[in-house]
């Protein structure tokens, strides 16, 4: 597959494509998070944005370490868009999880 990919130079193409998919897989998650656990599962992606991080550096397949790159740098994103969300859900924007909110 790679000698394709290679052949046809779709390596932009493909990084391009898995980029969006990335970043589009992030939105929801960003949603499932903050109504499940609230602003404090920041940390979760922090956390998940330096072992991408730190498997981008050691990984040796530039494809695989380009892409490990972009999922950190989104989790990394998705902390600010987890406190944006809370803001959002606030206005009315999203559901409240009800049973979240009774706890707080």
């Amino acid at each position: 597959m790679t000698d394709f990919i290679d052949d046809y130079n779709l390596n932009g193409l493909l990084i391009g494509v898995l980029t969006f998919l990335i970043i589009g897989l992030f939105h929801p998650l960003v949603i499932k998070a903050e109504y499940h656990l609230g602003v404090k599962s920041w940390w979760i992606f922090l956390c998940f944005g330096l072992i991408s991080v730190f498997a981008s550096v050691l990984v040796r397949n530039l494809l695989a370490s380009i892409l490990l790159g972009v999922v950190a740098f989104s989790s990394f994103w998705s902390i600010l868009e987890v406190f944006q969300q809370e803001k959002r859900v606030k206005k009315g924007w999203f559901p409240k999880n009800p049973k979240k909110h009774k706890r707080q």
